[in-house]
This record gives structure tokens, sequence and C-alpha cells, in this order.
């Protein structure tokens, strides 16, 4: 996916400019003339291997709420939709949002649907909040759709931010190890083994040894330590964006001790949230759970969502298939066969929701707390053990002097 830059003209004569992220020149032509835009002027933004990394187009999860939660308030007033774009294209303190939001209005003016302009725009508008806002306009609700996407990405950025904050302490901690680690390879060890040379130590105990070996390995050949850690690191990125290597660590993440269980209930809370605020939207189920399997976070909770879809397709009730999964919780999948029986399955969703995030936060507080411990304990066997090697043969020099 390329961003492309572009001019053109209006039947009545109006020149527009705008952005378009396409896969090739020739899609941009194609929803130019579609949106009856006659194209003067193509050029592709960026390039080479600073356009592949996954920098965003600055579009923060803030400035979305806020701009969700005051076009809302617009619409509810009355005001026209192309006016509400304006003014917040004009008012937002994110230039690039505003230049966003000022393509989008140029779109709307032109004769789009508020929809079709936002899918213009994927990696600041994404499939859910381009289809919930299809499904508004249709229903005539759009400020009602508005407020539930307001609240859908408040709960999302609460629930992002509460795993984060929990991997902040562990990192932190592996931080320091490594600083600390490189300090006594680099300065301390090597002191000590001059020391050691001084003293004419001789032979040294094999802990001592493997670790002044494992120093003069960092320090003669630094560069191959450096390059081995950012490769692995640079090797495991690669592998997280096949789809094999994908499925392999989301699997092996959901069976972890401890760890495992706090990520399904995130990925249940995701799941029934997305799912719950599409239905009750008046989104068609099959489009739902197509929309909540792209957002779901996790490979294998894709392909159970994907499984699940295709088997109502057939004929079936949607607990059914999930309990067949094994992926969700029983409770989760009863609660829904419920809801499906009662007919609000959309209210049952939004209960799960609630409740599972009460859960992750019960979850996040106890996974703090043990990880801790944990991490300092982690943190001494590493520290500890490089400075007891080093003292080794020092208690084996006092011992020989006190036997003469």
């Amino acid at each position: 996916m390329a961003t492309f830059a572009w001019e053109g003209r209006t039947r009545s004569g109006d020149v527009r400019r705008g952005t378009i992220e396409a896969e090739s020149e020739a899609l941009v032509v194609a929803r130019l003339k579609a949106d009856q835009i006659s194209p003067v002027k193509i050029k592709k933004q960026g390039g080479g291997i600073m356009a592949a990394l996954p920098f965003g187009p600055g579009v923060s999860p803030k400035d979305m709420v806020v701009f969700t939660r005051q076009f809302a308030t617009m619409i509810d007033a009355g005001l026209p939709l192309v006016q509400c774009l304006d003014i917040l294209a004009t008012q937002s303190e994110n230039r690039a949002f505003g230049k966003i939001l000022a393509d989008v209005k140029n779109h709307v003016e032109s004769g789009a649907t508020f929809s079709d302009a936002l899918k213009r725009h994927p990696k600041v508008f994404d499939e859910l909040y381009c289809n919930l806002i299809a499904a508004g306009e249709v229903g005539g609700i759009l400020d009602t759709i508005l407020q539930r996407l307001g609240n859908y990405i408040e709960k999302s950025v609460k629930l992002k931010r509460q795993v984060k904050g929990a991997m902040v302490y562990p990192i932190a901690i592996l931080c320091v190890a490594a600083g600390v680690v490189v300090v006594l390879l680099a300065k301390v060890i090597p002191a000590f083994q001059n020391m050691f040379k001084e003293f004419k130590a001789g032979s040294l105990p094999a802990p001592t040894q493997f670790v002044i070996t494992m120093s003069e390995s960092f320090r003669h050949n630094w560069y191959i330590w450096i390059g081995g850690t950012v490769g692995i690191i640079f090797g495991f990125t690669v592998g997280l964006r096949t789809e094999k290597g994908r499925t392999m660590w989301d699997t092996l993440v959901l069976k972890l001790p401890i760890i495992g269980g706090v990520v399904r209930k995130v990925v249940v809370a995701r799941f029934t949230r997305t799912l719950g605020t599409l239905l009750s939207s008046g989104v068609p189920i099959l489009d739902a759970l197509d929309i909540t399997a792209k957002t779901a976070g996790n490979v294998v909770v894709k392909r159970a969502i994907l499984y699940a879809r295709e088997k109502i397709t057939e004929g079936k009730d949607l607990a059914s298939p999930l309990a067949e999964t094994r992926v969700f919780p029983p409770m989760v999948v009863q609660m829904i066969g419920v809801g499906e029986q009662t007919g609000a399955m959309d209210a049952m969703l939004q209960k799960i929701a609630d409740f599972y995030e009460d859960e992750v936060d019960v979850a996040v507080a106890a996974l703090t707390s043990l990880l801790e411990p944990i991490m300092m304990v982690f943190l001494g066997v590493v520290v500890g053990g490089l400075v007891i090697a080093m003292y080794l043969p020092i208690f084996e020099l006092a011992g020989n002097i006190k036997a003469e």
C-alpha cells in the first residue's frame, strides 16, 4: 500500500487536491473517476526502505476520540456534515489529521458518502470505523453511532494502556540488567582479571574462567554481540510479520502460564466489545464477524471467529462453533448462546465485555505484583552470579593463606 498525492478537476472546473492510499496509480485514477474527478497530476509519495517502515500517519487514539466526540455533538446539534468537517479540520491541533479531515470534506463535497471518503484513509479510519459510519448513514443515526464509536475507542485505549503498563516494569528491569552486565563485562571483570594475574592465582574456577572468557569476547568482539542482538530482534520482528511466525507466537502466548490467562481475557474483552458495538449499530452479523476477526489482534482468535462465521453461513448458530474452537471460555460461549436465544445478543456481548474488562484490571494488577519479585530475583541472579564468579578465586586464596 502506497500513498499518492493527486490533483484533479471536478465537473464544475474546481481544482481539488489530496492524498490516496492505494496499491497502484491505476487504482488512484479509478477512485478519482468514481468520485467524478478528472486527474491532472498523480505523484507517489515517499519511497525506499523508509516508506516500508511502520510509521503511522501521526494520528493518536486521543485525536480520534476528541474528533468523534466533537463530531457527534455537532451532528446532534443539527450542523451540516460538510460544515462539521470544515470546523474540525480547521481547529485540529494535529496538522496531519487536519489535512486528512480536509481531504474527507472535499470528497464529501464532491458527492461521495461520508463513509466512502473515510475509506480513503485506512491507516486512520479502520474498517470497523468506516462500516459503523456507513450503518449510521443508512439508518439516519449518525450521531448515535459516533457516540458509540467514541465509547468504543476510549475503552480500547484503556485496555491497551493496561497491558502496556503491565509490561513497563519487566522491560525496565531487563534494560537495567543489560546495562549492568555490559558495565561488568567491559570494566569490572577486566580489573579482577588483572588482579588475578598479579597474584598469580594459577588455574581459576570454571565459573570464573567462563565469565573472564565472556568478558574478553565482549571487549574484543563487541560489534558481533551488538550485531547478534540486533539481528535476533530484527529476525523476531520479521518472523512475526509472516503468517506462520505470527500463528506460532500467538499460540504460544495463549498457552503461557499466568501471562496467557491475561492475554485471553484481553482478547475476549476486545472480541465481545467490537462485535457488540457492530451488532447494536445495525451491521449484519456476517459483516460484523468479518470485521471483528480482522481487529482481533491474535491469529488464533481470528481463525476461530472466521470458523464461526463460516458455520453461520451454513445455518448454525454462533455459540456452537465458538465452543468447538475451544478458544473462548465456556462462560462466554454460554452467555452468547443465551443472548442468541433471547434476541439480545448485542446487549449480552456488552455485558461480557464489561465483565472481562474488569477481570483484566484485576489480572493486570496481580500480574504486576507477581512480576516485581520475579524480576528482582532475575536481576539478582544475573548480576550476583557474575560477582560471585569473580570472588571465587579470592575465597580460595584466603583459604590457602589460612591453611599455611
